[in-house]
């Protein structure tokens, strides 16, 4: 497939992320914007943050018991 070069500005905090985050996946800069814009666009993206949501509500009890259990238990109590 044919590329296109764009062009954008961004502040440098947002750059150097991008770089980062792109290395950390082993993509170019290009191929992760690329991605980006597709999961985007396809709605990728935000099926996953209805799904994350979705799964706190469903589980928020879960969690609450065991942070207050964790709370509850004197520092040094769990070791061997």
């Amino acid at each position: 497939m044919a590329k296109t070069q764009l062009g954008a500005r961004v502040d440098a905090d947002i750059a150097e992320l991008a770089k980062k985050r792109a290395a950390d996946l082993g993509l170019s800069i290009g191929d992760y914007l690329a991605r980006l814009v597709q999961d985007d666009a396809s709605g990728l993206r935000t099926r996953a943050l209805d799904a994350a949501s979705r799964f706190l509500v469903e589980h928020q009890a879960i969690f609450d018991e065991a942070e207050d259990a964790a709370r509850r238990t004197p520092p040094g109590a769990r070791a061997a």
